[in-house]
């Protein structure tokens, strides 16, 4: 069952990054459909955010998108990589979700040729590998969760989830520090250092 705009209705950014976890994420590519457990996000709160690219409520080229209200899909390039993150807030308000991991579903084999024939946790566990191997691009800007061959669905429950410091935030002072990175605790497919795996990967 797709999920609706419902989802995000009466959340904090940071209660839409937790909820996220465990929900299948869809790309419908018209040639194959990837389908993919969310296991790892991380939360960036707008203007008062300093790692957030809408800090001070900066509205460029890029950020456009931010200000549109919740469900809308922000791409931005980084290191040559593409990444996936959830408009969160009503319009208005740039705040947003990196999706930094999944655990694939279905279209394996694709996601696996997809990055160059890597198996098992490398299809998926960082936030450029998971555009790659789901076939996200630049093209998906601006497009929403509701009206495009992009969505959600209801999936898992997580047994456990566990906030951290987000990852890869050089020179954003206190900002770096913010607990804001949720993961399904022993999933095997959360980047960085792992946790001890758990039995069904961490869900119910």
């Amino acid at each position: 069952m797709k999920l609706t705009n419902t989802f995000f209705e009466k959340k904090t950014t940071i209660e839409v990054a937790r909820d996220l976890l465990g929900t299948k994420l869809v790309h419908d590519t018209g040639a194959v459909k990837y389908t993919s457990l969310i296991v790892e996000t991380e939360a960036y709160l707008g203007e008062t955010d300093e790692a957030a690219h809408s800090y001070l409520k900066r509205r460029t080229k890029r950020t456009e998108v931010m200000f549109m209200p919740a469900g809308a899909i922000y791409m931005y390039q980084m290191h040559r990589q593409v990444l996936l993150n959830f408009i969160t807030m009503e319009e208005g308000v740039p705040e947003a979700v990196l999706i930094r991991a999944v655990e694939p579903l279905t279209g394996i084999s694709e996601m696996e040729l997809n990055r160059g024939l890597k198996s098992g946790v490398e299809v998926s566990n960082g936030p450029g590998k998971l555009t790659q191997a789901m076939e996200f691009s630049m093209e998906d800007y601006g497009k929403t969760l509701f009206d495009s061959n992009i969505w959600l669905e209801k999936g898992l429950t997580p047994a456990q989830i566990v906030a951290t410091e987000r990852i890869g935030l050089p020179n954003k002072k206190m900002a770096k520090h913010f607990p804001l990175r949720f993961i399904v605790a022993g999933n095997p497919f959360v980047s960085g250092k792992k946790n001890e795996i758990l039995k069904n990967n961490g869900f119910y």
